[in-house]
Formats: structure tokens, sequence, C-alpha cells
């Protein structure tokens, strides 16, 4: 846990070095990888995140997802569990937890089952795939629950790291997809 804890703060500050400019540049490189993947060709959902201070934007990749036909869902977390709602617009969106943009919990709007490709965000990985999150572990219970989702990974070139640490628990997306790789 302590390895975790001092990966998470190295990270946190290169992405606080990292320019506006750069980030939506890489961020724009990296949804358009993500565009050009069978895997997203193939989904008729995206179950995608709102990125919050310096992660990987995905905001134009979830227009061009509405524009391709395609379900978009974004998560609501509550409690200990992260919930996918259908997303149609952004404009139904409010701040939830930690500040981050959530759909409101409709139950209507629930993404329940259905398999899709799913973008995980997160705080570091390595070229294995290995992934270290914020800590809540939403992610890695989600996908462990859903394993009928192809996930993909997305981030910056500056989040890898030679090795990370992983626990039982750990997920590791399908895909890593970065502005320079695609590990899978």
């Amino acid at each position: 846990m302590e390895a975790k804890k001092r990966i998470r703060k190295e990270i946190f500050a290169r992405r606080k070095a990292a320019s506006d400019e750069e980030v939506l540049k890489n961020s724009r490189i990296i949804c358009q990888r993500v565009l050009e993947l069978p895997e997203y060709r193939n989904a008729d959902w995206i179950y995608a995140y709102m990125d919050y201070n310096h992660e990987v934007m995905t905001g134009e990749l979830i227009r061009q997802a509405w524009k391709d036909g395609k379900h978009v869902a974004v998560p609501r977390v509550t409690g200990k569990e992260m919930i996918f709602y259908s997303l149609d617009d952004f404009t139904s969106l409010e701040d939830g937890y930690c500040g981050i943009r959530e759909p409101s919990p409709d139950p209507e709007k629930a993404a329940g089952e259905i398999p899709g490709l799913i973008l995980v965000p997160g705080v570091a990985f390595d070229r294995r795939r290995r992934r270290i999150g914020y800590g809540g572990g939403f992610y890695d219970r989600y996908l462990s629950s859903h394993p009928r989702n192809v996930s993909a990974a997305v981030a910056f070139e500056f989040q890898l790291m030679d090795d990370l640490p992983s626990e039982p628990t750990d997920m590791r997306p399908d895909l890593l997809i970065t502005e320079k790789n695609i590990f899978r």
C-alpha cells in the first residue's frame, strides 16, 4: 500500500506539471487511436468516464461515439458501488463523487449488463497493463463483475512506470492505449 501511495504522489505531480495544451493534444491522439480499434467499431455500447484533473479527456470521443450511432454510458458512484447510466448529452451531468461530473441516478437509464467497450481511467500503468487506480477499487470491482466487456485503459505516456505492484483484486484492462503505444 505504501508503494502505491508513493506512485500515486509521483504521477499526480507529473499530471500537474503537464500543460493544458499537452493534455488536450495527447488526449486527441489517444481518443483517435481508440476510435480506430476493432473493439470500438464492434461495440454497440461505449462505457466512458468523465475526465477530471488532467486525465485523458473523453468529451470528444463521447461526441464521436454518438455520431457513430453508439450508446454511451458514464458512471455514477453511490457508496462503494459504481453504476453506469446511459448518457444522451452533457447537460444532464451534475457534480458528484470527488467533484467528478456524473449522470443523475435515473433507474430507467441504468446500462445494466449490456456488453461493450469500457474505457478505464487510472493513475499509473505498466506495459503489462497493470494499473494503479485512485484507491477506491471501483473499476476493479466493476471489471471483475462484468467480464463480457472489453476494457481499454487510456493514459498518457508519462503515467507509465517500469513495474507496478499488484494485488489479487487488481484487474488488468485488456488494452492500454497511450499517445505512442497500444499494449495488449
